[in-house]
Order: C-alpha cells, then sequence, then structure tokens
C-alpha cells in the first residue's frame, strides 16, 4: 500500500526496511464497533498544525505491539467510505498504545492486539495518497491481503494431504493399510482436487493482481473463498484420515486445522467475499 500510493519521500523512507523484513508493519481497519462494515469506522483524524491527532482503537490486529509501522485508516471527513483518510504511524508515536495479547484458537506464532491512539500525533507527511482516498486504499490493499491469506491455506492443505498420503500408508486396520480401502483413496482423490482447484485459482488471482486486471476485486473475493473453504476441508478431512492420532498435539495436523480455520475469518470474512463476487455479477 505503501509502495502504490505513498509518497517518493515515504516509500524511500519505510520500504527498504520492510522489504528486507528488518522491520514488519500491520494493516489497521478493524475496530470494535466496524468489522465487515468497515466504511461505519469512527476513529477520527483531526490535521492541527503540522500534525494530525487520532483517537479511537482498532481490534484484532495481527502484530500489533510487535509491529514496527501501522497503516491506520482513520476519519478526516464525514460519514461513510469517502470521509475515511490512510495515515503512516510509527511505533512510538506519542499517543500510541496497544491492548493485551489475545489468547486465540491458533495462529499463535504472532501477536494480535488492539492498537489505540489517545491524541496520537501524527506528522501530516505520514498521509498516505489523499484525504478522502483511505477507504479505496484499503479496499485495494484487501485484495492482496486475500491472495495472501488463500496462499497461507494453500501451504496448511498441502502439509495436511501430505501427512494424511504418509499415514494411510503404515497404519494398518484389519491386517491392511489404510491406503487399501477404496474410501480412503477416494478421499485422497478428493483433496488432491480440491487441492489443485484452490492453486489454480489463487495463482490466478495473484496474476490479475499483477496486472490490475478491472475485474481483480471479484477474481480475489472468489479465490479467497474458494481456497480457504476448501482448504480448510482437506485440514479436517486428513485430521480424520489419522483418526484419533489427528486429535493429538504429537501430530501437526491438529495445527494446520487450527491455524487455517481463522482464514475464513481474515481479510474479509468468507460471507463478504460471497457478496463482493455477487455484486460484481449483478453488474455486468
Amino acid at each position: 500500500m505503501i509502495d502504490s500510493y505513498g509518497s517518493e519521500e515515504q516509500r524511500q523512507k519505510y520500504l527498504p526496511k520492510l522489504t528486507s523484513m528488518e522491520h514488519f508493519a500491520s494493516y489497521c481497519l478493524t475496530e470494535p464497533g466496524a468489522g465487515s462494515d468497515a466504511a461505519g469506522l469512527s476513529t477520527t483524524a483531526v490535521k492541527k498544525g503540522s500534525h494530525y491527532v487520532l483517537n479511537g482503537s482498532k481490534a484484532f490486529i495481527s502484530g500489533g505491539g510487535s509491529s514496527d509501522v501501522y497503516v491506520i485508516m482513520a476519519r478526516t471527513g464525514g460519514p461513510g467510505p469517502k470521509g475515511i483518510s490512510c495515515f503512516i504511524v510509527e511505533k512510538g508515536f506519542k499517543g500510541l498504545s496497544f491492548g493485551k495479547k489475545e489468547d486465540k484458537l491458533g495462529w499463535n506464532s504472532q501477536e494480535t492486539r488492539a492498537v489505540i491512539m489517545e491524541d496520537c500525533e501524527v506528522p501530516v507527511e505520514n498521509l498516505v495518497g489523499a484525504e478522502g482516498q483511505g477507504f479505496s486504499i484499503a479496499m485495494k490493499g484487501l485484495n492482496g491481503g486475500r491472495v495472501n491469506i488463500g496462499s497461507c491455506s494453500l501451504g496448511a492443505a498441502q502439509a495436511s494431504l501430505d501427512a494424511a498420503l504418509e499415514h494411510v500408508k503404515v497404519r494398518k486396520q484389519f491386517n491392511q493399510p489404510l491406503s487399501n480401502f477404496q474410501n480412503t483413496q477416494f478421499k485422497l482423490a478428493d483433496m488432491a482436487t480440491s487441492l489443485l482447484s484452490s492453486r489454480l485459482m489463487i495463482r490466478q488471482a495473484a496474476a490479475m493482481l499483477d496486472q490490475d486486471h478491472p475485474s481483480v476485486a471479484s477474481f480475489c473475493a472468489m479465490a479467497k473463498l474458494h481456497a480457504t473453504d476448501e482448504c480448510f476441508q482437506i485440514c479436517d478431512d486428513s485430521l480424520q484420515l489419522h483418526g484419533g492420532y489427528g486429535y493429538l498435539k504429537d501430530y501437526k495436523v491438529n495445527v494446520y486445522l487450527r491455524d487455517s480455520r481463522v482464514h475464513r475469518i481474515l481479510e474479509g470474512t468468507n460471507e463478504i467475499m460471497r457478496l463482493v463476487a455477487s455484486r460484481s455479477l449483478l453488474a455486468e
């Protein structure tokens, strides 16, 4: 988002450390009272001389408290999407603080916290784009995020399929490996087919993102919807093929299941993905 919409000064200041992973950044859109209804956010930004003063809070922020840079959407104008602007806020800015570390079902390798702004002072040069452009920037940022989350699901599903294949070849019941049973064979075939279709959709969406295709939003939404739904099912099917072993923490398949469940919520719930896709269809 900084690369696409930021000034040359912003790009030179922030991108080298972000792209080298010396620094990390967090995307801050969701609020306690504004999740799927992102345009209803209430965090405010008021221009006072050489600074904007931000007040409000963001919820469920991945990397909250750990990241060095926060790209925050705040309201500089009236109600609705046209009143939202985008700001780069650095950890350490006056008035920026963080909530408690959330205790999550999965994704435990990354902290999730609230990001809180209490008279947080942000230099005017940290406005990304123009005032009122923030919602558009945020939505376009989500397109890439949806491809990213779908890709994470692909990884979990591939690892789950690999684990299932290994397990059914060595686990025996009724004096033969589980892989000899037709039900197992058909289940594995279904899992592989779902994984392939998900991978192809994610790759097509990624290509359209690179091309800035006019229909990129709907294709990213459909790819994320399909991949995260289907890949979670693959993880669940793998756990089932493991039987009782799949429910033990000694086996990695439980981690893939827990970590991929949230992908159907992150970067826009899959219900919102259906809304995005249907609006595109009805507009044709």
